[in-house]
């Protein structure tokens, strides 16, 4: 039996083919960091949600990274220089992907901690082992978790960054593995998260060629 040939029109397949995939089936735009980023661009990770009628299940949100790309392993010294901007759909109240339950929905606080939680995911504390670190991460991700639900609280502050070239209120925090803000624009909700690249020089816009952080 061929199984190639059984498994080249599925979803997965597709997916593995053309990484661009998912994010040409969003229903919304993508952000990205504008011209004034001349660095390397690349692809990160599409987040499913419900599937609709017709068997579409199109992307809640995703990122699209800036610099260097998040390291595979934990590095004793971590030089690596990097932003993220995380695009969130907006979405009301709907069933889980599963349909046993229902989602909230999406709001800035979203974008907030799916920011915060791709910061820790992307930082590799070089003096702690595999077991313990994931220890770390699940009491770091429900810090971020509570952070990410009190945009308003004393951990935060207000920036005012360009969105297509418009000036646009966010909320910013730093920390000792680097920054995370969170705010919206036109059609979504925007996280950015990064370490050395300065948040107060960057700006967002609409990516209008995908192609451009295809590394292929």
């Amino acid at each position: 039996m061929d199984v190639t040939h059984r498994t080249a029109g599925t979803p997965a397949a597709r997916r593995a083919a053309d990484p661009l995939v998912g994010y040409h089936a969003a229903d919304f735009p993508w952000y990205g960091l504008d011209e004034g980023w001349t660095g390397r661009r690349w692809l990160g990770q599409v987040g499913t949600g419900q599937r609709t009628a017709d068997g579409v299940q199109p992307p809640d949100y995703g990122t699209l990274g800036h610099g260097d790309e998040p390291a595979r392993g934990p590095e004793p010294r971590d030089t690596r220089r990097f932003a993220v901007v995380v695009t969130v759909a907006r979405r009301g109240v709907r069933r889980s992907a599963d349909n046993t339950g229902t989602l909230e929905a999406t709001s800035a606080s979203s974008a907030a901690w799916l920011a915060g939680s791709g910061l820790l995911a992307a930082t590799w504390p070089g003096n702690l082992d595999r077991a313990l670190r994931q220890n770390w991460l699940d009491q770091q991700s429900a810090l971020a978790w509570d952070l990410a639900d009190d945009l308003d609280g004393p951990a935060w502050s207000s920036l005012t960054l360009p969105v297509n070239g418009l000036p646009q209120p966010f909320r910013y925090r730093e920390s000792e593995h680097g920054w995370v803000l969170a705010g919206e624009a036109p059609g979504v909700l925007i996280g950015a998260y990064g370490r050395s690249v300065s948040a107060y020089g960057v700006g967002f816009a609409t990516v209008t060629d995908l192609s451009r952080y295809d590394g292929r």
